[in-house]
């Protein structure tokens, strides 16, 4: 977008004294606003992150917390839901593709996170808030009295276009509304994952020992005797449904302040800000003729629809506006691209390879099977506490996720050695912990570094990268030899260019606000 030549040496100005004079900041400047794309937009977008800054966290940001956080539980709840029901129910159903339903998951996710991403930079966050985890509750609940195994991969589908899409929006409304001194709290957030996962492993802990356990063999396994597995889904989506409902009542999202200014929208934008303000008895100096008096943007918009393709045209073109942006979207994207090969990959792989090594786990019952993968599972939600920790220090988001790749990728080389029950679980537990330090790090920086104005588009498309590879994975689940150890090594060489990657990124948010 560019700005109108008339008003270009008043927000010049206000960029300088926005620059020599930060008082009301806690952070040293804005992320982008060096790049110089559009100086009306980064002068004004400053006077936002100021206003922000002056109100402070509040209740209405502790809230989002929350609510925000049950997008990320229910993305991992679907994608591992999916996963333990599918051997239940392929005794049911004799599918004739046995990884059929992960790829339908890994699809819808890939489609809702490109719609709902992309729709996030043309109507706005807070539809799409509203809208996705109830759609992906209703089709939850559905797929459990699926009549056949096609019908239920068209349900899985469907429920993960909503998970999916969601996950893309956390993120950035949460992070629109944070004070910049708080934004460590959107890597913290992405323990709301391993709270999915811990539900999951409920789940399947609490039914499929209970309500499926006549249910051994294609012989035996019929609609009456293999119930558990639909109460997994039936207790999942109920559980979604009852976060929808949470996110209409307990907080009214207003659309956030910086896709306001974006769209040109200042009054709206300064009465969201001072609403919030007002509420929680916060000072808020931001003023309409200040937002005013930086210029007019104009929308850059190549035709007057804001449906047209162009529009996507415009959005992308604004993620490669300057050659560092360009080189950060790139590097993003293909961080998102190696994380999604990797671990699902490594889950494929893994089983196997232990067995074709001689690995005594012993035989496991099915109470003692889900039990471990609740461990496990519980373990994952402490790593985004100890990576939010990280990245409030010098270390920084960057280095946060050079040293949570590289731990996990010594784990991961040492799980190839595991020969008992009790180094399993423990190697199991432990790297499920590191892994999500780097994975919930790179949740958290990819929309800091975003351009708001793109950034639904530039999240939902690195999500897409990692949905791409997901399904790709299990297509080589089905083709390729398990039992060879070169995947394995392959999956942990694969964190060492994630690691260094990561080294690499041309902006470092800490201490920064986002743009």
């Amino acid at each position: 977008m560019a700005s109108n030549p008339v008003d270009k040496k008043p927000v010049e100005r206000d960029v300088e004294r926005a620059e020599e004079d930060d008082t009301v900041s806690f952070g040293k400047g804005d992320i982008l606003q060096l790049e110089h794309v559009n100086p009306v937009l980064n002068a004004k977008m400053h006077l936002v992150n100021n206003a922000i800054d002056e109100i402070g966290f509040t209740r209405y940001q502790w809230k989002l917390f929350v609510l925000n956080g049950f997008g990320y539980a229910v993305d991992s709840l679907i994608l591992l839901i999916q996963g333990i029901i599918a051997g239940q129910a392929a005794l049911e159903f004799s599918p004739g593709y046995a990884n059929g339903l992960t790829i339908a998951a890994y699809v819808g996710m890939l489609v809702g996170a490109l719609f709902w991403g992309m729709t996030a930079d043309i109507i706005g966050r807070k539809f799409a808030f509203n809208v996705s985890l109830m759609l992906c509750s209703v089709f939850a609940i559905v797929a459990g009295a699926s009549p056949n195994w096609t019908v239920l991969g068209l349900f899985v589908c469907l429920c993960s276009f909503g998970a999916g899409g969601n996950l893309v929006l956390d993120t950035a409304v949460f992070l629109e509304y944070l004070p910049s001194k708080d934004q460590w709290l959107l890597t913290l957030m992405a323990a709301w994952w391993g709270i999915g996962q811990l539900f999951a492993g409920f789940f399947a802990w609490a039914f499929l020992p209970n309500f499926s356990k006549d249910c051994t063999t294609v012989a035996n396994c019929t609609y009456a005797n293999n119930k558990g597995w639909r109460y997994v889904w039936y207790a999942s989506g109920s559980l979604v449904f009852c976060m929808s409902i949470a996110r209409i009542t307990v907080i009214r999202l207003k659309e956030t302040p910086k896709f306001l200014v974006g769209e040109g929208r200042d009054a709206e934008c300064v009465e969201t800000l001072l609403f919030i303000a007002r509420k929680y008895n916060r000072p808020c100096s931001l003023t309409l003729a200040q937002m005013q008096a930086c210029g007019t943007l104009d929308s850059g918009r190549g035709s007057k629809s804001k449906w047209s393709f162009g529009e996507i045209g415009v959005h992308l073109k604004g993620l490669y506006a300057t050659r560092r942006m360009g080189i950060s979207t790139t590097l993003i994207w293909f961080s998102w691209t190696l994380i999604g090969l990797a671990y699902p990959l490594y889950n494929v792989f893994l089983p196997a390879y232990l067995a074709s090594r001689g690995a005594q786990l012993g035989q496991k019952s099915t109470y003692i099977l889900w039990r471990n993968y609740t461990l496990v599972n519980f373990s994952g939600i402490w790593g985004p506490v100890l990576a939010g920790y990280m990245c409030s220090t010098r270390l920084g988001r960057k280095y946060t996720m050079v040293i949570g790749a590289l731990v996990t990728m010594a784990f991961f080389f040492a799980y190839t050695q595991v020969r008992t029950e009790v180094q399993d679980i423990v190697f199991s537990c432990v790297i499920n912990f590191c892994l999500n330090i780097y994975y919930g790090t790179l949740y958290a920086y990819t929309p800091e570094v975003l351009p708001s104005a793109h950034r639904g588009t530039g999240n939902g498309i690195a999500i897409g990268w990692n949905r791409i590879m997901g399904i790709l994975s299990a297509v080589i689940a089905t083709v390729a030899d398990t039992s060879t150890p070169v995947p394995m090594y392959i999956c942990a060489a694969l964190y060492i260019v994630m690691a260094a990657v990561a080294a690499v990124f041309p902006f470092e948010p800490y201490g920064k606000r986002s743009s």
